[in-house]
């Protein structure tokens, strides 16, 4: 018996009934049963001997060296090829998790930063070829770093091959997207659908003449909505994303999570049956390739967050993102308040201990303001204010703002909108750069620094946006581009400069500091046994509302965070904690509960 076999035999159960569940078709469950025999078969031995090694270290993922980074091939490397001889640059800071951004067949220019994928099998040709992914995995696993490519399950671009037949009127292919004949339905099933794009992309249908029909499109026109309601496009997809994973993709995440079931009267988000279809994922990975995890891209609040990992006894998602902690540091640095970051944090260690998140400061996407207005309103925030007050803040517009950033998919209506920008630029160094204030600089520098220690200690492991490393500005020449110009999210999605780079081994540079400073907490992170799985985090009461206070707990050792979001001092008083600790910034040995400077951090280390 083979280990798919095995693997099937103690899944094949649950996997079918939740299937037939969803289906009630036996004919296409055997056509699945089928489809992952074959993609067993087709997997490459290397790859197999990985799964086999991760299966004896289910925790591999959580470990203390876990350090990720995003890019974009192009802005980083131009395409594989190209990436692949980079790859000693990333190892030189310690990456063990490399996030490609969607690099599939796309259509041009219209694709939504690669999420309108043309071809699940096919890699863009402006970015190379399948073969040159296969060699990029497999040179990237002999440094000991796993790549994850999104798998953007929700929907295809309206070019490919199905969306062109179903325009063709192949009943078949009209069938695997959500279509009406007229637009009653659709009308009715937008009064409860939120926008995801309310100024740029109003409504979540659209009428297609060729067709004659109204077809479901959450993001943007040339996006269509699958409908997993026909389990041949279930069993087809799943059948794309384990292709993927025979390319040696390690991780995949699965994009718009939520998304994938709609039924009217409802918001079509987080219904019962997405969490149905994400089961049956794990079970078919577990059984074809269990070297492989999935993330989930959910970003919705935390109370929303836990059922996408589903339970301990029946998983869904590995791991999903911390998008939630994201807008509340970000929160706490302009408005120089913890609260709201405290308690949110407070309910992610609530959660189960499978419960695992990758935190991260920025990303290809906006900074979405969604706190908890309940908890918001209970220390005197005024929600709408609050967000409105974050920003114009973080665009500069805010009087003694030090941020540069850009607002996106503002709503008039609502007043709501999103901020733009990379993390140095938010941060203050470019205005100080451009002021040729020192000053300002040391503050950013300083603020930057901050923001990454408190990301990098949190429960989960830290994840960078490519450039933030050596502190990449904005850059701003999308606004000539009609192309991007629409799509603020332009001004953080830049081309990697190479030329910067060098500059981290030039003492006092901006990238030299930032580049040590960064170093510095990855070592720390990697070495310390509070960073490991078995590490017990929580929050800690600071007496002080500036200062965010984090513990991490072993049986053999004590590590208390201290993290001040103001440029002032800050006293804290640490209730229980006692005795002299190691500073492993400083290698100061003393109390914790000493002063802060401003934008001040502090790791303290105490033998139990």
């Amino acid at each position: 018996m083979t280990m798919f076999e095995k693997r099937l035999r103690s899944r094949r159960a649950e996997l079918e009934g939740l299937y037939m569940s969803l289906y009630g078709d036996r004919e296409m469950f055997g056509a699945l049963e089928r489809a992952i025999g074959e993609a067993y078969a087709a997997r490459p031995m290397s790859l197999k001997r990985l799964d086999s090694r991760r299966e004896a270290d289910p925790e591999w993922y959580r470990r203390g060296n876990m350090l990720g980074m995003t890019m974009y091939t192009d802005l980083f490397a131009g395409d594989l090829a190209h990436l692949e001889k980079k790859l000693g640059y990333l190892a030189e800071q310690g990456i063990t998790y490399l996030h490609l951004m969607p690099l599939l067949k796309m259509p041009h220019p219209d694709n939504d930063g690669g999420y309108a994928v043309e071809d699940f099998g096919q890699v863009d040709p402006a970015l190379g070829t399948n073969e040159d992914l296969a060699r990029l995995a497999a040179a990237m696993r002999r440094r000991g770093m796993s790549l994850c490519l999104d798998f953007v399950m929700n929907h295809t671009a309206d070019t490919h091959e199905w969306a062109m037949r179903a325009k063709a009127g192949e009943q078949e292919y009209i069938d695997r997207y959500i279509c009406f004949d007229t637009p009653d339905i659709p009308r009715e099933m937008e009064k409860t659908i939120p926008d995801v794009f309310p100024s740029t992309a109003p409504g979540s249908f659209l009428y297609v003449p060729e067709m004659g029909k109204y077809v479901c499109s959450s993001f943007h026109p040339y996006q269509w909505d699958l409908n997993y309601k026909n389990p041949a496009v279930f069993n087809d997809m799943v059948s794309a994303m384990l292709a993927l994973a025979n390319l040696g993709v390690e991780v995949l995440r699965v994009d718009a999570t939520p998304y994938l079931w709609k039924e009217i009267g409802t918001t079509c988000r987080n219904l019962p049956q997405v969490h149905t279809i994400m089961r049956m994922v794990r079970l078919v990975t577990e059984c074809v390739c269990p070297g492989v995890i999935l993330k989930g891209e959910v970003v919705m609040a935390p109370k929303e967050l836990a059922p996408y990992f589903g339970t301990a006894q029946a998983p869904e998602c590995h791991i999903l993102y911390n998008s939630s902690t994201m807008c509340t540091q970000w929160s706490a640095l302009a408005s120089g308040d913890i609260r709201q970051l405290k308690h949110q944090l407070d309910e992610l260690h609530s959660l189960d201990r499978h419960c695992v998140f990758v935190n991260y400061l920025r990303c290809h996407d906006d900074i979405g303001w969604g706190l908890n207005e309940a908890f918001g309103q209970s220390i005197g925030q005024d929600p709408l204010l609050h967000k409105k007050y974050l920003y114009e803040f973080y665009e500069g517009s805010f009087p003694g703002s030090w941020a540069r950033g850009e607002r996106y998919n503002y709503d008039p209506a609502t007043g709501d909108a999103r901020t733009c920008g990379t993390t140095a630029s938010l941060c203050g160094i470019e205005k100080g750069l451009a002021e040729n204030d020192q000053a300002q600089i040391e503050l950013g520098i300083q603020r930057d620094l901050l923001m990454h220690a408190a990301m990098m200690a949190m429960a989960g492991f830290p994840m960078l946006s490519s450039g933030d490393e050596i502190g990449q500005l904005n850059g701003y020449d999308y606004h000539d581009d009609p192309d991007r110009a629409e799509d603020s999210r332009n001004v953080h999605r830049t081309a990697f400069s190479w030329e910067n780079a060098a500059r981290r081994a030039q003492p006092g540079t901006v990238q030299q500091r930032l580049w040590d400073g960064l170093r510095q907490l990855e070592r720390i992170r990697a070495s310390e046994p509070c960073f490991g799985p078995e590490a017990w985090v929580t929050t800690w009461d600071a007496h002080n509302d500036h200062v965010l206070a984090l513990v991490r707990k072993t049986d053999e050792e004590t590590l208390v965070c201290l993290f001040n979001f103001t440029g002032e001092s800050q006293d804290v008083w640490l209730d229980a904690i006692e005795g002299e600790h190691t500073d492993l910034v400083s290698g100061e040995r003393g109390p914790c509960a000493r002063p802060l400077e401003p934008y001040g951090y502090r790791l303290c280390r105490r033998q139990n």
